[in-house]
């Protein structure tokens, strides 16, 4: 289907420079997350050119070092976004701080705090994907229900889940490598200590190259996962957007990125269309040049903080003034709770850990959570688990306009927590009571058992079927779109960038099936 059939203007592909002050184009999307990516190239390969806004890097350039990414071990200045001190999720070890100071940067993990949660985000072209660990879940059939109710689950699990693990490169480790790798000793412990005390054991899939890992630990190539690079990037063997979906959507000539791009705008323009005003960066953060475009369609793909964010600045100022009172509702956290466990002498979890997660513990049915084995790559033996759980947490939250302090707030608050702390205590008191074991207090703080302050897995904001209509449509102004994870109304119950990935395959086709 081409541009005359979307009823869009034909427009040479830009080149690789920023997008140009006054242009006007067919399409923007605002951020090149997994939703974005998704939508930019289905666009693309239907003939319609598209401009992508990254507030973040293009992260395509080494360092002094060689490398493109940091290691976690050892955060420099590419490791956070415009801070000048670390923030780790994990701030302790041994009872010692090990947050440091660090040069203000455009760095790739983006910190942001709210009243009562710190939301990790990644910032770059490629997004959350950067700095995830690659668990590529699809949420068991009977669970959809209660993610995504008003979406046909037959066409998701036929069509837009095969779909989206097939475009990302999804992939699941061999188990027969697995039990004998040492970097997988840990989740070897984590299976042992789950299956002892009558939980099931799954394996997750991941984007990572696994042929690539067994590589790795053969000594063949440079160590990537198995250098503990996850939280700040990985230099080879993860299968990030920007080698998959973004790489295909380039590779068509109708697709082009302005990195360090800020939107602060979008308006109706008085000559069809929408305005779209914009803070060009630099990599400490300043701004160089502001730019106003037009575009014909706007995408809203900043992730659920960002999109939520900049739409309820736009609906409160009067930019937008038509988005219905849904706009900011229903934010969740995944009902994401970290915790460690401090293990025997006789169960070593090994000083080789592999930084992508492979196995997770599931006890979603009878107590409510889901529990990813998660590596602690310290290169020294803990004799800890460590855990990422995902829980039936209740609790949504509501971004808001505060107009005296010209900013959004969130009103999550910390205690919130404490439905996801009760779920995941119903697997690990368990493993607890069975192994003799207890839980480390020495990684979140002064003898704090729960990691309860953050969250990696931000869903809502901008709720399908409510902020939009069944396809993403804004309500109020046609032609916007939101097309990330703030439609998924707070919770998917596992890792949620394939069903973000999924759902933006179905909203995409139906909406160029549609003529936009």
């Amino acid at each position: 289907m081409g541009t005359a059939a979307l009823g869009l203007r034909a427009v040479p592909a830009a080149a690789a420079a920023p997008i140009a002050d006054g242009a006007r184009v067919p399409v923007v999307v605002i951020g090149t997350g997994y939703g974005g990516s998704v939508a930019a190239l289905r666009l693309a390969q239907a003939g319609v050119d598209v401009h992508m806004i990254e507030m973040g890097m293009a992260w395509d350039t080494p360092g002094s070092d060689g490398k493109i990414f940091c290691n976690t071990t050892a955060p420099d200045y590419r490791s956070y976004w415009l801070r000048t001190k670390t923030k780790q999720p994990l701030s302790n070890f041994l009872g010692f701080p090990i947050d440091r100071n660090i040069p203000r940067y455009t760095g790739i993990l983006d910190a942001e705090e709210f009243g009562g949660i710190t939301v990790y985000q990644g910032r770059g072209v490629g997004g959350g994907s950067l700095v995830n660990g690659g668990m590529a879940v699809t949420p068991r059939r009977e669970n959809f229900g209660a993610v995504l109710p008003s979406v046909n689950a037959d066409e998701m699990y036929d069509v837009y889940y095969p779909r989206a693990n097939a475009g990302l490169g999804v992939g699941t480790v061999d188990p027969a490598w697995f039990d004998t790798a040492a970097c997988y000793q840990y989740a070897r412990v984590g299976r042992k200590h789950a299956q002892r005390s009558g939980f099931p054991f799954v394996f997750v899939p991941d984007v990572y190259d696994w042929d690539y890992m067994a590589r790795e630990a053969a000594g063949s190539v440079t160590k990537s996962a198995l250098a503990g690079e996850i939280l700040y990037g990985n230099n080879h063997g993860k299968k990030s957007l920007q080698q998959t979906y973004l790489a295909r959507a380039k590779a068509t000539g109708r697709v082009s990125i302005s990195p360090l791009h800020r939107v602060t705008s979008v308006s109706p323009a008085g000559g069809g269309g929408y305005t779209v005003v914009m803070e060009q960066i630099d990599t400490g953060g300043g701004v160089t040049a502001t730019k106003s475009v037009t575009a014909d369609r706007v995408f809203f793909a900043a992730g659920s903080v960002g999109t939520s964010k900049l739409l309820v600045k736009l609906k409160a100022t009067g930019a937008l003034p038509n988005l219905n009172a849904e706009v900011g509702k229903g934010w969740g956290d995944n009902g994401n709770v970290m915790c460690g466990r401090a293990n025997h002498m006789w169960d070593p979890t090994g000083p080789l850990q592999s930084s992508i997660p492979c196995a997770g513990i599931d006890n979603w049915a009878a107590g409510g959570a889901f529990a990813e084995v998660a590596p602690l790559p310290t290169g020294i033996e803990t004799y800890a688990s460590f855990y990422l759980s995902i829980t039936r947490n209740p609790n949504r939250a509501r971004f808001s306009w505060n107009a005296a302090a010209s900013r959004v707030e969130l009103d999550w608050q910390t205690s919130w927590k404490q439905p996801s702390i009760a779920m995941a205590k119903t697997i690990f008191d368990k493993i607890n009571v069975k192994e003799g074991t207890i839980y480390r207090t020495d990684l979140f703080g002064g003898y704090k058992i729960w990691g309860d302050h953050l969250t990696y897995h931000p869903l809502g904001g901008a709720v399908l079927n409510k902020a939009t209509d069944d396809l993403g449509r804004l309500h109020g102004h046609p032609g916007l779109y939101v097309i990330d994870g703030a439609l998924i109304p707070g919770n998917t119950s596992v890792n949620p960038f394939v069903t973000i990935t999924a759902l933006a395959e179905r909203n995409i086709e139906k909406i160029i099936a549609a003529g936009l």
